[in-house]
């Protein structure tokens, strides 16, 4: 199982960015997928997931101005961040929790960091 994840760079305070992370190879099922994030000397933190069935969490500093999304089809998640501030400034990890076939249990797997960095 791979995840790939797109999207990220530099933008301006205030502006928007989207990432999305796609899942490939052996899979059963996607259980939660969503993104953490690292910024300079901070550790990885949460910052939104998606279950299955669509139900999301959010952490506080984002709630409001970034979204979360998935296409079970497509088994790709989407992250929409708007509004973004110098402190959204981080490296994103999405991840996925994935089960290879039908009866194995879940694993988490990984995607590439992608970087976002918010200049004022």
């Amino acid at each position: 199982v791979q995840l790939q994840a797109f999207g990220g760079g530099l933008v301006q305070v205030g502006e928007s960015v989207s990432l999305s992370c796609a899942a490939s190879g052996r899979i059963f099922s996607i259980n939660d997928m969503g993104w953490y994030r690292q910024g300079p000397g901070k550790q990885r933190d949460l910052v939104a997931r998606i279950s299955r069935g669509g139900r999301t969490n959010y952490a506080d500093s984002v709630k409001g101005r970034f979204t979360i999304s998935r296409d079970n089809a497509k088994n790709t998640a989407y992250l929409q961040m708007n509004s973004l501030k110098p402190e959204d400034t981080a490296v994103y990890y999405c991840y996925g929790n994935v089960a290879q076939n039908w009866g194995d249990s879940y694993a988490t797997y990984w995607g590439q960091g992608t970087q976002v960095t918010v200049s004022s």
